[in-house]
């Protein structure tokens, strides 16, 4: 199986590796279309700040490949907020594979939320084995809100949608790479659906 995670700058990309080759796999780090387009499995990463991202894929073409891949996509974190219309971090338009735009927290709690929290309302083969309340680990200020796409939900002052699905993309604001045998369970399922 060819998995390819896509490279446009963003960090966290060794963690992911890791976690990849700790299930027996092996990742290509890569901007290169034609390899993109062919792998089997992409994985589209991100830490860091919404609008210098997108100028990162919009200077690459990346922008407009991602949303037209056919095989299964997994966006993580900042990778699942650009695949939504918008984001409220630097007035961001985004790839709008997910139809809602991601906002600030604006309640009491403290941001960035860092941390284990709760999945629940599982309702993905993303999720396949994963029991309901397990405990993912966060890293964020922004959030996409509820909405159809919504596959799993997650509580910080609000509940918010912890992973998205739109057809074969995929995104969890969580990162599995980093969520103990519960996240390694989700990039399994991701791998071998």
């Amino acid at each position: 199986m060819k998995i390819v995670i896509i490279n446009y700058g963003a960090g966290n990309i060794q963690s992911i590796k890791f976690a990849i080759k700790r299930l027996g796999y092996e990742a290509v780090l890569t901007d290169n279309v034609e390899e993109i387009k062919a792998a089997d499995r992409v994985i589209f990463p991100g830490v860091g700040e919404a609008s210098s991202a997108m100028t990162k894929l919009r200077k690459s073409g990346l922008d407009t490949l991602v949303p037209t891949l056919k095989q299964p996509v997994l966006g993580i974190c900042l990778g699942m907020q650009l695949m939504c219309n918008s984001s409220e971090e630097g007035k961001t338009t985004g790839l709008g594979i997910f139809n809602i735009d991601v906002v600030k927290f604006i309640t009491d709690v403290k941001v960035p939320q860092i941390g284990w929290n709760e999945i629940a309302d599982l309702k993905s083969k993303l999720f396949a084995a994963i029991p309901e309340k397990s405990h993912i680990y966060m890293v964020h200020s922004f959030y996409a809100p509820l909405c159809k796409e919504t596959i799993a939900v997650s509580g910080y002052g609000v509940n918010y949608s912890a992973a998205l699905q739109e057809g074969n993309f995929y995104g969890t604001q969580f990162h599995p790479e980093k969520s103990s045998k519960v996240g390694e369970q989700i990039l399994r399922n991701f791998l071998e659906m």
